[in-house]
C-alpha cells in the first residue's frame, strides 16, 4: 500500500508531467527566432527537394506542429533544414513553438462548408477516403480519431504537392516521410493526380497565414 507520502509524491510526478506536456505561447515567441526566417517572410521559397513554398504555420494545429517537428527530431522526415533545427529543440521547445504558432495568426475562422470540387478532383477526393475523416469536412479542423492532422485549406499548393509526393519516397534517406497512413493514402496517385488534389486544397479558405516577424525584438 502507498504511504501518504508516496501518495503524494505520485501526484505531484502526474501533476507535473501534465503541465510538460502543455505548450507555453508566450515562451514559444521568444524562441521562435530560428523559425522567422523562412516562415515569417511573405512568399520565401525553399529549394529541397524542389522549389517552393515554405509551408503557412501560423494558425496551424499546435499538435500537428509538435509531432512535425519530433519526426523530423527522429528522422521520420527527411529535410536537412529542419532536421537540424529539431535537433537542437527540446520536448517542451516543440510544444511551446506548437502553442505560439497555432496562436499566432489571431483566431481566423474557415468557413464550415468548402466549395464544390470540379469531377476531377471530386473523384480524387473519394479515391482518398480518408481525406476529409482525418482533416475535417472543410479541411481545416482535425478530426477527432486523428488530433495530428494538419489544417491543409489555403496551404501554398506547392508545398502542399511537395509534401504529398514526400509520403510516397519514404524509403528514401535523402527526402520522404514516414508515415503508414499518409503513405497507403497516396500510394495509388500519379503526380498530376496529387498536383490537382493540392491545387484545390491550396484554393480553400482556411485558417493559415503568414504573419512577418522581425528579427529584432
Amino acid at each position: 500500500m502507498f504511504t501518504r507520502i508516496s501518495l503524494l509524491s505520485l501526484l505531484i510526478s502526474l501533476c507535473g508531467s501534465a503541465i510538460a506536456a502543455t505548450g507555453d505561447a508566450a515562451a514559444g515567441e521568444k524562441k521562435a527566432a530560428m523559425c522567422i526566417g523562412c516562415h515569417g517572410i511573405p512568399g520565401y521559397q525553399a529549394s529541397f527537394p524542389e522549389v517552393h513554398k515554405v509551408p503557412m504555420i501560423s494558425g496551424q494545429n499546435a499538435k500537428y506542429i509538435a509531432s512535425s517537428l519530433a519526426a523530423y527530431q527522429k528522422g521520420e522526415r527527411h529535410h536537412p533544414t529542419m532536421k537540424a533545427i529539431a535537433a537542437s529543440l527540446s520536448e517542451q521547445d516543440m510544444l511551446d513553438l506548437a502553442a505560439f504558432y497555432e496562436q499566432h495568426a489571431g483566431g481566423a475562422t474557415a468557413p464550415a462548408a468548402v466549395p464544390a470540387p470540379s469531377p476531377e478532383v471530386a473523384k480524387l477526393l473519394q479515391k482518398g477516403d480518408q481525406c476529409a475523416s482525418c482533416h475535417g469536412v472543410n479541411f481545416s479542423k482535425a478530426a477527432e480519431k486523428a488530433p495530428n492532422a494538419p489544417k491543409l485549406a489555403g496551404q501554398h499548393p506547392d508545398y502542399l504537392y511537395v509534401a504529398l509526393k514526400s509520403y510516397q519516397s519514404a524509403n528514401n534517406p535523402h527526402v520522404g516521410r514516414a508515415n503508414p497512413t499518409m503513405a497507403g493514402q497516396v500510394s495509388g496517385f500519379s503526380h498530376a493526380e496529387l498536383k490537382a488534389l493540392a491545387k484545390y486544397l491550396g484554393s480553400l479558405e482556411g485558417e493559415l497565414k503568414v504573419v512577418p516577424q522581425s528579427r529584432m525584438r
